[in-house]
């Protein structure tokens, strides 16, 4: 494979100037929004307590149309709201400030991209995002002041138009809905790239994991990531850098002498932050968050077989038993 040093010199020799990233929930891990897929820290492994049918259920559209109480009892813990950026997101917003960004799709809803300086245009937020939110049945929007005291109680807001009834949802992307429709657009900028920057993903999401793959062959792919992913490490110009995000970030940015530059982003992007800050009450954790709705559901595994029982109904009995747990 090839190796850091090689990409770096590429970069710094001006032969790399178009470098497009996908990024995924490891690169906001130390932002404090913890991860989905992780062994015993992930959020997946947490909602245990819920007796979810399965664990993605609380991300799917049809479960939160029947039960959308389980994704308010995270929200809370997954909203950005006084979130600071990470030394990841300062090093995404050096690659546009020194004109090497081609593009940026980010399967995150949280915004720090954003809040580290990358600038709009070069953003796909895939999964959409949490600064808006309207009626998942009638679509009508819903007022920001509200949608926040409800995440802060972490009760479920519902439509305000009478007899409609639906509960609110943010404008992110859940799963059985589809994807933005510029995203069949900012997708032919991938294989236009002569660098592809993977960070903090599993790659296990389609169609965002399918990007890594339309790169030409020849074209420089990094991934920083504490794991593998795709298929990464099977072309000859792969570069693996297996750390947690920022660690692997820090890496790449010493070796291309952008350290400084990129600490100093960081820090004026956390002033920004904090000039904004908002009280959204007493701080709790995501597992507490979770008990604290687990012990509201008197029956909770009678809930869990009655949406195991609306999911057959809903996408069929073979794919209902694909998802059930332990599959």
């Amino acid at each position: 494979m090839t190796d850091i040093d090689t990409v770096a010199a590429l970069i710094k020799s001006g032969r790399i100037n178009r470098v497009v990233v996908l990024v995924g929930a490891g690169i906001s891990t130390t932002a404090g929004i913890p991860d989905f897929r992780s062994p015993n820290t992930g959020i997946y492994e947490r909602l245990k307590p819920l007796n979810l049918p399965y664990p993605e259920a609380i991300f799917h559209i049809n479960y939160f149309q029947h039960t959308p109480e389980p994704f308010y009892a995270i929200a809370r813990a997954r909203h950005p709201r006084t979130l600071k950026p990470t030394i990841t997101h300062a090093f995404l917003a050096l690659l546009a400030k020194k004109n090497l960004l081609y593009f940026l799709f980010t399967q995150n809803i949280d915004g720090l991209e954003h809040d580290a300086g990358v600038p709009e245009d070069k953003i796909l937020n895939a999964h959409g995002s949490w600064q808006t939110q309207r009626c998942w049945k009638c679509e009508t929007p819903y007022p920001d002041d509200l949608m926040k005291q409800a995440i802060a109680k972490g009760v479920v807001p519902y439509c305000q138009v009478p007899d409609c009834g639906g509960a609110v949802k943010p404008d992110v992307v859940f799963f059985g809905e589809s994807l933005p429709a510029e995203f069949d657009q900012q997708q032919k900028k991938v294989p236009e790239a002569d660098l592809m920057l993977v960070m903090g993903t599993s790659l296990k999401v389609a169609p965002c994991s399918v990007l890594p793959r339309q790169v030409h062959l020849g074209v420089p792919r990094v991934l920083i990531n504490r794991e593998t992913a795709g298929d990464f490490g099977k072309r000859p110009e792969d570069v693996c850098i297996l750390k947690n995000c920022d660690e692997g970030v820090h890496e790449l940015a010493d070796v291309l002498g952008w350290a400084d530059e990129m600490g100093q982003l960081w820090r004026d992007a956390v002033a920004r932050k904090e000039e904004v800050q908002e009280d959204w009450g007493e701080e709790e954790s995501l597992d507490e968050l979770i008990d604290k709705y687990a012990k509201k559901v008197k029956n909770s595994r009678n809930i869990s077989d009655g949406h195991k029982r609306m999911l057959e109904e809903h996408l069929g009995q073979k794919f209902a038993g694909i998802l059930a747990p332990g599959k």
